[in-house]
């Protein structure tokens, strides 16, 4: 459970997670021991899994990157997804209501990798149907 004051530590780390616990106090008019007993709670009941470093285009190849939309056969989802934890181009998998069952994020350097990996998607065992989205341009990123 976390109150107002954790609250706006997370909300400062999601800003910056290098801003040092002194520079939290000081803006946050209480002492230092006490952000870092809250920061040190926060982690350790999983409100706070870790930090992360948020790569800029310079920082490496330019991924191309897919939504992918997945139906799975009645009772097959744990047999696709461990096909799936497989595959390194896949970056995340959500379960959704609706006419999908899996919603996956792609990742690959080149559109030959991406269109192998939608391969595998399509030919897992368990897999009815797919439909990818490649994705363009970046219009909104609140991460």
């Amino acid at each position: 459970m976390t109150d107002e004051l954790d609250q706006k530590i997370l909300d400062a780390l999601q800003l910056d997670a290098r801003v040092s616990v002194s520079q939290l106090a000081r803006r946050m008019k209480v002492a230092r021991t006490t952000i870092q007993t809250r920061i040190d709670r926060m982690e350790a009941t999983g409100v706070i899994l870790g930090y992360s470093v948020r790569l800029g285009r310079a920082a490496g190849p330019r991924m191309i990157r897919a939504i992918v939309l997945v139906q799975v056969e009645t009772r097959a989802t744990p047999t696709v997804l461990h096909r799936l934890k497989s595959m390194p181009a896949v970056e995340l998998a959500f379960t959704t209501s609706g006419r999908f069952d899996l919603v996956l994020q792609l990742a690959a350097t080149t559109t030959e990798e991406l269109d192998v990996a939608l391969d595998h998607i399509g030919e897992a065992k368990g897999v009815k149907s797919s439909e990818s989205l490649i994705q363009l341009t970046t219009k909104i990123d609140r991460r």
